[in-house]
């Protein structure tokens, strides 16, 4: 790679903080070409200047990532997110009961099941409740609680007893990001907290996450996964993020989405 410009390189080191939660020095030394005593005079720069808090061998961004809406998800990543909406549909079967988490993966595998008869249906998703309010041949549940206006998602104590009260055949989880060594990324800690609830009332866990979200931790919060679950991805996540699930035992899909349509 072409050698950056010293104020470059600082902004660089910052956005990769702050996409993979720790940057260690060693990493950065070799990913920006430079060594590791101009890593360390970097960090030491910025965190001088407040972007950046030092750590044992590295370093944590403490810019703040912002939450992207869900209105603005639905339209990134739309072929990959479709083609693992359509293998999630594909794995459930009339009569069982299923979880939808929040999301846009989530709203678009809760289109395909509306011409599924004989569902229950439970969901923290207001995306996912307007797409199946018409559905009349599902058990709509919606498990209300406080609105996340970002997410359109209800979470909290409310949310969380409802849910103490039930199990499913199947939960679908989204997240803001996803890694093999610490589970779910998300903005809070309500949220994961939701998610572990979430997880562990189903008997099949699998995670929607197309490949851009693999391996990334935009935030600092973790929802712990349970023992056996299953990533659902596409052909663009990177072949070193799959090797890392699948190393952990993690069952890992790997969907191809439609070419598009050159017309």
């Amino acid at each position: 790679m072409s050698r950056l410009r010293s104020g470059q390189r600082r902004d660089q080191i910052v956005r990769m903080a702050a996409s993979n939660g720790l940057a260690s020095v060693e990493e950065l030394s070799a990913k920006l070409g430079v060594t590791p005593s101009t890593i360390r005079r970097d960090l030491a720069l910025l965190t001088a200047q407040g972007k950046l808090a030092r750590t044992y061998g590295g370093a944590l961004s403490l810019e703040p990532h912002p939450e992207a809406s869900l209105r603005q998800r639905l339209g990134e990543a739309y072929a990959a997110k479709q083609a693992i909406a359509a293998w999630a549909a594909a794995q459930i079967v009339p009569g069982e009961s299923v979880l939808l988490d929040a999301g846009s993966t989530t709203a678009a595998l809760a289109q395909l099941l509306t011409d599924v008869s004989g569902l229950s249906v439970s969901t923290i998703g207001l995306t996912a409740l307007e797409v199946l309010a018409e559905a009349e041949e599902i058990e709509v549940v919606l498990l209300g609680g406080r609105l996340r206006t970002l997410s359109q998602s209800f979470v909290g104590p409310v949310t969380e007893s409802a849910l103490e009260r039930m199990s499913f055949d199947r939960a679908f989880m989204g997240a803001d990001g996803v890694r093999a060594d610490r589970g779910i990324n998300e903005k809070d800690l309500e949220q994961t907290r939701l998610k572990e609830l979430m997880m562990s009332r189903a008997d099949h866990v699998y995670v929607l996450a197309h490949g851009a979200k693999l391996g990334q931790a935009p935030f600092h919060a973790w929802a712990v996964m349970p023992p056996r679950w299953t990533l659902v991805t596409d052909d663009s996540a990177p072949l070193a993020e799959l090797a890392s699930f699948r190393a952990r035992g993690i069952s890992v899909v790997v969907v191809d989405p439609p070419a598009p349509d050159p017309h």
